[in-house]
């Protein structure tokens, strides 16, 4: 099996793994999320994400999502990852949203490799962009009469 792996300072990770159950909810059990929660180290960290990681077995892979690449939770996520032999294997990618995650999560078992990120990059960047409510000035002129 392939997980998504969600991880992120603070409750991030949980949060959007809380909205990706609204989207993609026969699919949560496949996704753990870990926070570096404000006031801990990166060795509670560290631990808690090792724990999360108890029931995968030998064969599963993992797609890692982080909030910020060369943040700490990320690079100890990599370095537990590492000692479990998984990294090698792993996908990871920095700067997630929730059209990132919720694409990760429905193409993890359909694509793999570089297919796989060319899938989940662009609507992750897609998503970025400014809102812009538009005016209708009409309402106002018949306003005025």
């Amino acid at each position: 099996m392939k997980y998504l792996l969600l991880v992120s300072h603070g409750g991030f990770a949980e949060g959007l793994k809380t909205s990706l159950a609204m989207f993609a909810g026969d699919k949560i059990d496949q996704v753990i999320a870990v926070g570096l929660e404000n006031g801990k180290s990166v060795d509670d960290f560290a631990l808690e994400f090792r724990e999360a990681l108890a029931p995968l077995k030998e064969e599963d892979r993992v797609v890692v999502l982080a909030d910020i690449v060369g943040g700490s939770p990320l690079t100890t996520a990599c370095s537990v990852l590492d000692e479990l032999g998984k990294l090698d294997s792993a996908v990871v990618l920095g700067g997630m949203n929730l059209p990132m995650a919720l694409t990760s999560v429905v193409m993890k078992d359909a694509l793999e490799g570089d297919d796989f990120v060319g899938a989940v990059l662009p609507e992750a960047k897609a998503a970025l962009q400014e809102f812009k409510v538009a005016s209708d000035d009409s309402d106002d002129e018949d306003d005025d009469i």
